[in-house]
């Protein structure tokens, strides 16, 4: 039931946003839009069915921590 919900969520959004873009001919806007929605959508239907996804925190953590380490 939850994944019904998830897509018919995500349908609901496309059928709001994309028709300004599209008819405001804002291409890019629509490309960036559609790859944020995906990817959003991916890992919340991950989420539902139970994967272990790794934090992003963490990740972000170590990069700053050597891009730091490289002005020292």
């Amino acid at each position: 039931m939850n994944i019904v919900l998830l897509v018919l969520a995500v349908v609901v959004l496309g059928f709001y946003e994309a028709p300004d873009l599209i008819r405001n001919k804002l291409w890019r806007e629509l490309a960036v839009f559609v790859f944020a929605v995906g990817l959003d959508f991916t890992l919340a239907l991950l989420m539902l069915l139970g994967v272990n996804i790794p934090n992003p925190a963490i990740w972000i953590d170590k990069a700053a921590k050597w891009m730091l380490s490289l002005f020292r």
